[in-house]
């Protein structure tokens, strides 16, 4: 596994000598327009005084037409091949949608016209190319923002926040499910295309994991297809439980399963430190209760913001500013490590160490 202190730099390679206006409207496009791409066409929407969405892609021709109908009152350029989009739309941003098997050299052909990108989670299935996209982006300079919008939520930053300045005293459990019973699409069934339950889904908790309490220094993972083994196109994990160890003895348990409840969708954790119990309903919503005196009442978080308008505004001001956004195309490689470790765990029934 790459150091996670790898630097992909190369001094010889100059950034763009464009600078974006701040003033600017950013043209973007979006590549795959499928279920997930809603949600970003939607927060795209809602800054429209930062972005217009100008061009979308599709391999289905259909597809693309109904979402620049939908988004762009049909004023927007549709394409089947992303290589001509990048060519002829003169797009600033573009928002990769496509399921992680589909993945081919989009980064890289974005990243050499100076595009910026916004890439939905799992960014590969492998660790080879995932690391061939960061490497790409980061030689031509280029804003990125992998989609683990999880780390955009209120509750999310209230307890890293705390966290952070030492208010909660050490992490020692994280604790997460991830809850549904659906069939998915085909792709999705296949596991040599999402690369299972555990990659493609449950990979928001693990990163949820990384981002609040550290960096784990080994992962034993168990998974199985136990509900649809009868189903020949079935070949996902549909339990799974998995335990992560970090240096300092700490340990985080996440388990998922595609079995519980049909058509309902529970994500859930919890996390004991020295001076608290935290339990997250999702991202916006948790109860932070107090372990130091037993008088100390709980404290709600809640909100409703939308985490996708948030990652996507957090990717424009990096644009904008030359800053780093949340959770760069670096960290989105960082947690597909983990979960591909945690994959080659469940193969070999033993312990892998990062």
């Amino acid at each position: 596994m790459e150091d996670e202190r790898r630097t992909t730099k190369d001094e010889s390679i100059r950034p763009p000598s464009f600078v974006v206006n701040m003033m600017k409207i950013l043209r973007a496009g979006i590549l795959g327009c499928g279920g997930i791409a809603h949600k970003h066409a939607q927060a795209a929407s809602q800054l429209k005084d930062e972005i217009e969405l100008v061009a979308f892609c599709s391999r289905n021709e259909a597809n693309a037409r109904a979402f620049a109908d939908k988004y762009a009152a049909g004023h927007a350029a549709t394409f089947t091949d992303h290589r001509a989009m990048f060519e002829r739309a003169n797009l600033d941003l573009a928002i990769v949608c496509l399921p992680p098997f589909a993945h081919t050299d989009e980064i890289e052909r974005a990243a050499e016209r100076g595009i910026h990108l916004l890439v939905e989670k799992p960014i590969a299935l492998t660790h080879e190319h995932a690391w061939r996209m960061v490497d790409a982006a980061e030689r031509a300079h280029i804003k990125t923002q992998a989609g683990l919008m999880y780390r955009f939520g209120a509750a999310m930053q209230e307890f890293k926040t705390r966290f952070a300045a030492g208010a909660l005293g050490a992490a020692g459990l994280f604790s997460a499910r991830y809850f549904c019973n659906a069939l998915h699409a085909p792709w999705w069934r296949a596991r040599e295309k999402s690369g299972g339950q555990l990659v493609e889904q449950a990979i928001h908790l693990f990163d949820a994991l990384r981002y609040l309490i550290g960096e784990p220094v080994s992962v034993f993972s168990r998974q199985a297809n136990f509900f649809h083994r009868d189903l020949a196109d079935y070949t996902s994990d549909d339990v799974s439980a998995t335990v992560v160890s970090f240096a300092n003895g700490a340990l985080g348990v996440i388990y998922a399963t595609n079995g519980a409840l049909p058509g309902k969708w529970i994500k859930e954790w919890r996390i004991v430190t020295q001076k608290l119990i935290a339990e997250f309903a999702d991202w916006n919503h948790a109860t932070f209760t107090p372990t130091t005196a037993p008088d100390l009442a709980p404290e709600i978080i809640a909100s409703e913001q939308d985490v996708f308008a948030l990652q996507l505004s957090d990717l424009v001001n990096a644009i904008r500013t030359g800053g780093t956004a949340r959770t760069p195309l670096r960290e989105g490689a960082r947690t597909l490590d983990l979960v591909l470790a945690a994959a080659r765990s469940a193969e070999a029934h033993s312990e892998v160490i990062l």
